[in-house]
C-alpha cells in the first residue's frame, strides 16, 4: 500500500480527473483516501500488511456499496485522490467498472495492483482507457532473485516489468513503491536506477511498519534510517522522478536539517491527518497500518468519520503526542509515524521508534528503551 499523488494526464485527457488542489485543509479532507477493494491476492509477500489470502472475503463491499462509498468520497471535493489497493484489486471482477465510475464522478483514481500474471498488457491498457490516473507497482529488488524472494513468487519481477512497460506504452503514469527493511536496504541505489530506467514519475519509499506479515521482517535501525533519509535528500534533485517517503514523516526533519528548507513534492501527512483508509469490509482506519476503526461506511459517511470521529480529530492535534515526539520542535512538520508508534507500543500517540532524533530538552524514556520501562 502506498500514498500516490496525481501525475500528468495520459493518452485520454478527456477521461482523466482534475488534479487535486495544491493546498488541502486536512481537517476537512484527506490528501489521499486508500480503499482496500479486497484482501485476496495470489502473492505471499513477506511485508504484506493485509496478510492477503487467495480468496475474496464474503463480506467485502458489494459493487453497489462500493459506488456509494465513491459517491461519499466525492463529497470531500472534486479531484479527491482515491487509491484502489488490496490485496490485489484486480481480483475483483468489478475493478474496471469502479475505476470508470470513480473517474466519471470527478475523483482522481489510482491503483496499486499486484505484480502477477493477471496484470497483462491488455489489463493495463483497459485501466488506462477507464481513466486511471496512475498505476503504482511494487519493486523490492533490482533483480529477479531479490524481488521474487521478497514477494514469495518466482516470476513476479518479470510480471512487474511487463506491466511497467505496458503502462509506458499506454501513457499511464507509473509510480514505484519500495519497502525499506533489512532485506532491501542495501539494494536501494540499484532500485533507484531501475525506477529511472522505467520512466516512473514517482518513487514511494516505504519504511517498514511491523504489522501483518511485516512483523516477521527485520527493520533497519534508527541510525540506518537517518542515513537512508540523508541519502534520499542528497539525491532528490538529481533523480528524474519525484520522491515520496511513506510512514517516515521525519524525512521532512532530515530535509530541513540538511538543506534548511522543506522537501519538494511532499505534503506532511500522517495517519488520520491527510490520510484515511477504508478496509475491504468498510471499516474506516486512520491508516491501513493503524487498524483502529473509527466507524464503518455501511453505517456512516466516510466524510463524517474523517472529519468528526474522535480518533481522527485527536491524530490531527500534534499537541496530543506523547514521549519525545510530543516534546519535539519538529512535531508540526513531522509528527512521527503514528502507525509505527501504535504497532510497537500500542499507543498511536507515542514516540516513533524509527526516529533517532532526541529533542534537546527531552529527558524522558526513549522508544528503544520501552521494553525496559514499559512506557512509550
Amino acid at each position: 500500500m502506498s500514498e500516490p499523488a496525481t501525475g500528468p494526464a495520459g493518452p485520454n485527457p478527456g477521461r482523466r480527473s482534475p488534479k487535486p488542489p495544491r493546498r488541502v485543509d486536512t481537517a476537512e479532507r484527506p490528501f489521499v483516501l486508500i480503499w482496500e477493494l479486497t484482501q485476496a491476492c495470489d502473492l505471499a509477500c513477506e511485508h504484506c500488511r493485509a496478510d492477503a489470502q487467495p480468496d475474496r472475503h464474503p463480506r467485502e463491499l458489494t459493487t453497489e456499496e462500493a459506488k456509494r462509498l465513491l459517491d461519499q468520497t466525492r463529497e470531500f471535493g472534486e479531484g479527491q485522490l482515491v487509491v484502489f489497493s488490496g490485496g490485489d484489486p484486480l481480483k475483483r471482477d468489478d475493478a474496471l467498472e469502479l475505476v470508470e465510475y470513480g473517474t466519471d464522478i470527478g475523483l482522481n483514481v489510482t491503483m496499486t495492483p499486484s505484480g502477477t500474471t493477471s496484470l497483462t498488457p491488455n489489463a493495463v491498457s483497459e485501466l488506462a482507457d477507464a481513466g486511471l490516473r496512475r498505476m503504482a507497482l511494487s519493486i523490492d529488488g533490482s533483480i529477479p532473485k531479490h524481488h521474487d524472494a521478497f514477494r514469495g513468487e518466482t516470476g513476479s519481477f518479470e510480471d512487474t516489468m511487463t506491466a511497467a512497460r505496458a503502462a509506458q506504452k499506454s501513457g499511464l503514469p507509473l509510480q514505484v513503491n519500495t519497502t525499506v527493511c533489512r532485506q532491501t536496504v542495501g539494494d536501494l541505489p540499484a532500485i533507484a536506477e531501475l525506477v529511472a530506467d522505467l520512466g516512473a514519475v514517482l518513487w514511494s519509499v516505504f519504511f517498514l511498519v511491523p504489522v501483518g506479515r511485516g512483523a516477521a521482517l527485520e527493520p533497519i535501525t534508527p541510525e540506518e534510517a537517518e542515513d537512508v533519509m540523508e541519502w534520499l535528500v542528497e539525491n532528490d534533485d538529481e533523480w528524474p522522478f519525484g520522491l515520496k517517503t511513506t510512514e517516515a514523516p521525519h524525512y521532512r526533519r532530515v530535509a530541513i536539517e540538511q538543506t534548511d528548507k522543506s522537501p519538494k513534492r511532499q505534503m506532511g501527512i500522517t495517519a488520520g491527518d491527510g490520510f484515511a483508509f477504508v478496509s475491504h469490509v468498510g471499516e474506516v482506519y486512520p491508516s491501513g497500518f493503524l487498524p483502529q476503526s473509527a466507524g464503518n461506511v455501511r453505517d456512516s459517511s466516510v466524510v463524517d468519520v474523517y472529519r468528526n470521529a474522535d480518533l481522527f480529530k485527536s491524530l490531527r492535534n500534534k499537541d496530543a503526542l506523547r514521549g519525545k515526539c510530543g516534546a519535539c520542535a519538529y512535531r508540526t512538520v513531522c509528527g512521527g509515524s503514528r502507525s509505527r508508534a501504535f504497532a510497537t507500543t500500542g499507543d498511536p500517540f507515542g514516540s516513533d521508534p524509527l526516529c533517532s532524533f532526541v529533542p534537546e530538552a527531552y529527558d524522558g524514556p526513549l522508544p528503544w528503551e520501552a521494553s525496559a520501562t514499559g512506557r512509550p
